[in-house]
């Protein structure tokens, strides 16, 4: 992973040792490993990591069905948005652009290793409903029976609150598409699910 190269401490590196934190300590933060990534005062890598790693984990866990693909997704996303910090940071949505890398990298998984996933579903994949606690039982596999577009725009409408103008930047399409697979989606999931 490739980093933009920083300007060198003037301190010598004795000082800079005894007052960064052990790798594997309590304290180890991300911005050790990679230096200082505000953009222009904003937001900085480590801290947008930190309040919004485990929404993008869940959002992609339940959209592709499975909690170890959600967060390996995810992981792939944040990495992508740390080598491109600088322009990321800048965008109105950057989990928006996590969540997206994310969802295109798992679907590129999903094209390249058809032959593994369906032997992973015969043993039974993670359920998403193991990382977010209670969900209506008849919902995980109501989601499941929905294509990945449509699961998507289920779970960044209804489960990250994004507007349908924020779905269509984190997803890279236009908001009609967002509006016109939300109601396919949601007409899915009444015919599968029912009056109740």
């Amino acid at each position: 992973m490739a980093t933009e190269a920083r300007e060198p401490d003037s301190e010598p590196p004795a000082s800079r040792a005894s007052s960064t934190p052990e790798v594997g300590s309590a304290d180890t933060d991300i911005a050790m490993f990679v230096g200082d990534l505000t953009v222009d005062g904003g937001l900085e890598f480590d801290e947008f990591f930190r309040t919004r790693h485990d929404d993008v984990v869940r959002a992609l866990a339940l959209t592709l069905g499975d909690t170890t693909l959600g967060r390996d997704a995810a992981a792939e996303g944040f990495a992508r948005a740390l080598q491109k910090w600088r322009r990321v940071a800048r965008y109105d949505n950057p989990a928006g652009w996590v969540y997206r890398v994310g969802l295109n990298w798992a679907r590129s998984r999903f094209r390249k290793t058809q032959r593994e996933v369906a032997e992973s579903a015969a043993t039974g994949p993670n359920e998403p409903h193991t990382m977010m606690g209670e969900i209506e039982p008849r919902l995980t596999p109501a989601l499941k029976a929905l294509s990945i577009d449509h699961r998507a725009v289920i779970v960044g409408r209804f489960y990250l609150d994004w507007s349908e103008a924020q779905l269509a930047d984190a997803l890279g399409v236009k908001a009609g598409t967002v509006k016109s697979r939300l109601h396919r989606a949601l007409a899915e999931l009444a015919a599968t699910l029912g009056p109740d």
